[in-house]
């Protein structure tokens, strides 16, 4: 029958509404469940991949190229990048901005941790409301976070600093460390291992004194004058920190020290370009701080989407980098360091 009546067709267009109207209810109520603060999805069903870095602090170099990383990897997978941070690297410096990131639901923070233990009851909130947790650079305990990624291993980067100081003074004399915070995880394991390779194998080599520049260009560059007054005698350097071995590079440059006292540590190219090219520095190490943060971005994503969920063994792929696994306590290897010298230095950009 090609025609209905007119009663029937109003019957038929009632049940219509009625059924567009259950559609629509079920649809609601679906979306209601499917928050963004789970740290999978999102209202709109999708998953939430807004994820925010949080490093040591804002206007360091070395950041800035790891978190230029991070966002060029969220661009990738059309996720949403941010990045907050304080001023200074104190210990509890970065608690405010955890509990803001917890609210505003985000699917996961990047954080570069200023201390191991004083953001764990700020970080337990966030993963109880499903925010996923990545350390990179520097970790917390184990505890407050899903995966740590790793730039190197500990005994890689402590073993290069030491080979590259013992080498550059002879293998005998005092030496002395340039660190970061106090507090910093990282920089306090790689001293320790710094400390058992020195007296291991390097008996010659004395360490008389470990400063901290607090991650401060100026205090940094106070600190590394004290080292030189303190010990006349000194005859190396090893800065663990990018923003360390930079001031101390300036400060050695323009001083009578130059040449006398060696410096190495863990740099950027183009921090460290000026001093490797006039011979205040003769080599350094670091890895990519872009890759590192290109590879917290992916591993937050894979977080996100439940492909892992930091177990070892868990793999995962990471965009260009290509596929990485997660090892023992969670962590992920970035891979080796790398040495920076005056035949190299001139074909990296950041």
């Amino acid at each position: 029958m090609l025609f209905q009546t007119s009663s029937k067709r109003g019957v038929t267009r009632a049940l219509t509404l009625t059924a567009a109207a259950i559609t629509l209810a079920l649809v609601a109520t679906g979306c209601s469940s499917a928050t963004g603060g789970s740290g999978t999805s999102s209202s709109s069903g999708t998953k939430n991949y807004k994820i925010t870095f949080l490093p040591k602090q804002l206007g360091n170099a070395y950041f800035d190229t790891s978190d230029k990383g991070g966002a060029a990897a969220i661009k990738e997978f059309a996720g949403t990048y941010s990045e907050v941070g304080p001023a200074t690297a104190a210990a509890d410096a970065q608690v405010s901005y955890i509990n803001t990131l917890t609210q505003q639901n985000v699917g996961a923070i990047v954080l570069s941790a200023n201390d191991p233990t004083a953001l764990g009851s700020a970080l337990t909130q966030a993963k109880a409301a499903g925010v996923k947790v990545v350390t990179y650079d520097a970790d917390t305990d184990e505890k407050y976070r899903d995966i740590f990624v790793n730039q190197a291993t500990a005994d890689g980067i402590a073993k290069i600093e030491v080979d590259l100081i013992t080498k550059e003074i002879g293998d005998a004399g005092d030496i002395a460390i340039l660190s970061a915070t106090a507090n910093a995880a990282n920089q306090n394991a790689w001293i320790d291992l710094m400390k058992k390779d020195l007296a291991a194998d390097h008996p010659n080599v004395k360490l008389v004194d470990v400063v901290y520049g607090n991650d401060d260009d100026q205090t940094s560059f106070d600190k590394t004058a004290a080292l030189l007054q303190t010990h006349p005698n000194l005859k190396g350097i090893i800065s663990p920190t990018t923003v360390g071995v930079a001031a101390a590079a300036r400060y050695l440059s323009t001083s009578a020290f130059k040449g006398k006292v060696a410096l190495t540590g863990l740099g950027t190219p183009n921090q460290m370009r000026d001093y490797v090219n006039d011979g205040t520095v003769t080599a350094f190490a670091l890895w990519n701080p872009a890759d590192l943060g290109y590879l917290a971005s992916y591993a937050a994503k894979a977080l996100i989407d439940g492909t892992i969920t930091g177990k070892e063994g868990d793999s995962f792929k990471a965009g260009k980098l290509g596929t990485f696994k997660v090892g023992a306590k969670g962590t992920v290897l970035l891979g080796d360091p790398y040495t920076f010298d005056k035949s190299n230095i001139a074909k990296f950009n950041f």
